[in-house]
């Protein structure tokens, strides 16, 4: 396995696509369906990667950010917004709370892939990836 990849998404079309790609492509999926879940599932398998929905039921994805960014554990695991909120200020609005990338949904595999590697470089770099 290339690495571990935490998906939290609560669409079960983009949930399956997303991890379709990334186990194609030789990454462990492990998957969440809310924020909540999301934040318990990243202390207890501390992934390389986190893709995170911004609009998820309980919590919501800057939540979910703003949370992962206080924990000693997961502070420098790269966080990549995966969004269908493409609005003006949206990318921002993301980073701002603590995502280190920002993927457009709905996804195009090749470009999702080249991003999802970038960060886990920066990160192997001990980048910030922003």
């Amino acid at each position: 396995m290339k690495g571990r990849i935490l998906v939290i998404e609560d669409n079960e079309q983009n949930l399956y696509l997303v991890k379709f790609i990334l186990e194609n492509n030789g990454y462990e999926v492990c998957e969440a369906r809310d924020g909540r879940e999301g934040i318990e599932m990243a202390e207890k398998i501390k992934p390389d990667l986190i893709l995170l929905d911004i609009q998820l039921p309980v919590m919501d994805g800057y939540a979910v950010a703003r949370t992962l960014r206080t924990k000693p554990d997961l502070a420098k695991v790269p966080i990549v917004a995966v969004t269908s909120y493409a609005m003006a200020g949206d990318r921002e609005k993301a980073i701002a709370a603590g995502c280190n990338g920002y993927i457009e949904k709905p996804i195009n595999p090749d470009i999702f892939m080249q991003q999802v590697e970038q960060q886990l470089c920066l990160r192997a770099d001990g980048g910030e990836g922003k």
